[in-house]
């Protein structure tokens, strides 16, 4: 993580970009439009993107938008 991450995190963001690369694989972590926000210094924006990662075989699935709400939640504190 710490060679995706280019700015300053806490160890709850830290935590919460950790459970999601995990979860969508750092690859697409790597592409992603939130690690560009962060890196851009854009914490609220990275923060919003982690809803976009809800989805399972193309459709929104409940246990993913709970589990990117509490990755979101973590990254906030």
């Amino acid at each position: 993580m710490s060679k995706l991450v280019k700015v300053p995190v806490n160890n709850n963001q830290f935590s919460a970009l950790v459970c999601l690369g995990y979860n969508i694989g750092m690859g697409n972590l790597y592409k992603s439009t939130l690690l560009r926000l962060l890196n851009e210094g854009d914490y609220t924006g990275a923060s919003d993107q982690f809803s976009v990662w809800r989805k399972a075989a193309g459709k929104v699935n409940a246990h993913l938008v709970k589990r990117r709400a509490k990755e979101k939640s973590l990254f906030n504190k």
